[in-house]
């Protein structure tokens, strides 16, 4: 206990860097912050300001959430190449079928040497809207002779020594329906007219026929072509059948 009228000891002066102590009634009047630190993420040399629930997650270990993969270039295609779909090709194609004749200088072979799905299927398929009449039912058989009517001309084909695809015989079928498409409406206009009618679709058949065994029906069957012309023939009156019920 100090003696009455001596002077008290001067308080501690913290040096720089140590906590100051303060009285009670002194607190009252203090009042701040704690300012929360940028935290950065050095991605390829640039930073990135992280949010409080990114670097939550990162030290928790959960970082792995908050990876982005690079975009593939492979992703970013159109649709129609996504799918395989040259609408050109098919395009040429039809063209080729529709017009077999060699003097208009069409490279033919392209529909037999570079098959392609889409393009017979569409045929078909437009072939069986313009057959059914609402009856979509019957799209399902329509497709079904398409495909096994094609595999028993690739198999006799094969039989006869051809050296020819059951994915090339699909397409060529597919795409020689054309010309049945073709004379439909004409037979909307002339059907009252019975051999007229019977004369377009005689027409329509061969010409279905033409463009098909010209195609399918190489130099290697030699004197066997009139055995795989014949079924192709009969394939297309069947087909004409669907449409016309005769």
């Amino acid at each position: 206990m100090q003696p009455p009228g001596a002077q008290q000891p001067p308080l501690y002066a913290p040096s720089s860097g140590d906590f100051t102590f303060v009285s009670s009634a002194d607190a009252e009047d203090l009042s701040g912050s704690i300012a929360t630190p940028d935290v950065k993420l050095n991605l390829g040399g640039e930073f990135i300001k992280e949010s409080t629930a990114t670097t939550f997650l990162r030290q928790r270990g959960y970082g792995w959430l908050l990876e982005v993969e690079d975009d593939d270039p492979e992703d970013n295609k159109p649709l129609l190449e996504e799918l395989d779909i040259d609408l050109k090709d098919i395009y040429y194609k039809i063209r080729c079928v529709l017009m077999p004749m060699p003097s208009l200088g069409f490279n033919r072979q392209v529909v037999r040497d570079n098959p392609d799905f889409w393009g017979p299927l569409a045929v078909v398929l437009f072939f069986s809207m313009i057959s059914l009449y609402g009856q979509f039912k019957v799209v399902s058989w329509i497709i079904t002779i398409w495909i096994f009517g094609s595999l028993t001309i690739f198999l006799l084909a094969r039989v006869l020594g051809g050296e020819v695809a059951y994915g090339q015989v699909l397409g060529v079928i597919g795409y020689s329906l054309l010309p049945l498409i073709v004379i439909a409406p004409v037979l909307l206009v002339v059907g009252s007219f019975e051999v007229v009618s019977t004369l377009i679709k005689l027409f329509g058949v061969f010409w279905a026929a033409y463009s098909a065994a010209s195609l399918l029906v190489g130099e290697e069957f030699k004197t066997k072509k009139p055995l795989l012309i014949y079924p192709i023939f009969l394939l297309y009156i069947y087909f004409l059948s669907l449409y016309t019920g005769v």
